[in-house]
């Protein structure tokens, strides 16, 4: 049996993690990453409030970070094929797939979008995703 290495990425160009965890982990093609939610990876503060200007601030920041720690893993958000969003109101989930269309192109990835109560740091969005690496030929 064959034991594949882990990487651990980590860029300046997302928030650096808060917490006991790598913002991505790559196995082989596969690269794991970590729930981003909407901080200024210069200030690491918070963007936008809990209103309906600051959700779409929020929603695009998840999607910037992301997209950053795509790009340090070698890859793009091209290359997500699973992304689990999590909203603290669903309500949202409009707003969520408008944005997300900025961001993703069809075929889309497998998604799952989750109401929950509470998310890090009072933010009202989370994303994290699995990006496979293809090689071109």
């Amino acid at each position: 049996m064959v034991k594949t290495k882990k990487e651990f990425i980590s860029t300046d160009e997302a928030p650096k993690a808060i917490g006991t965890y790598s913002q991505a982990v790559k196995v082989g093609d596969i690269v794991f990453l970590s729930g981003q939610i909407p901080l200024d990876p210069k200030t690491m503060k918070l963007v936008g409030e809990n209103s309906a200007n600051g959700i779409n601030m929020q929603i695009r920041q998840v999607f910037e970070n992301l997209s950053s720690v795509a790009n340090a893993s070698g890859g793009s958000l091209k290359d997500i094929v699973k992304l689990n969003l999590y909203l603290t109101d669903l309500a949202h989930f409009p707003l969520v797939n408008e944005i997300m269309e900025e961001y993703f192109t069809a075929p889309f990835p497998a998604r799952a979008a989750v109401g929950v109560s509470s998310l890090p740091k009072q933010s009202m969005f989370e994303g994290e995703a699995i990006m496979i690496l293809t090689k071109s030929v």
